[in-house]
């Protein structure tokens, strides 16, 4: 059975810096692509950063050269390092996972909230 399970949510200023982080468990990770979406009250799930097996990154542009994303094989795990916080940036963040070659996620974490003050 496949688990993501998100952490590292929270209540931050606007900018500051968070760190989300998702174990997987029940899969074969290193094999798996790897993203961080969000959704904010109103809006449509957005991707936000998104990181290959093979370790190749792209990022929405409204978040380029604020968030970094990487992935840890040994452990398991995906992070997404956010700095420059802006309150537009305020949603529940999801890691999900998809088999290579597909354009779909299969799986997905429960989410995690993220609020930024201004």
């Amino acid at each position: 059975q496949v688990q993501l399970v998100e952490s590292g949510g929270g209540l931050v200023q606007a900018g500051g810096s968070l760190r989300l982080s998702c174990a997987a468990s029940g899969l074969i990770f290193s094999v798996y692509g790897m993203g961080w979406f969000r959704q904010a009250p109103g809006k449509q799930r957005e991707l936000v950063a998104a990181v290959t097996g093979g370790g190749s990154t792209n990022y929405a542009d409204s978040v380029k050269g604020r968030f970094t994303i990487s992935r840890d094989n040994a452990k398991n795990t995906v992070s997404l390092q956010m700095n420059s916080l802006k309150s537009e940036d305020t949603a529940v963040y999801y890691c999900a996972a998809r088999l290579p070659l597909r354009t779909t996620y299969d799986y997905w974490g429960q989410g995690t909230q993220v609020t930024v003050s201004s």
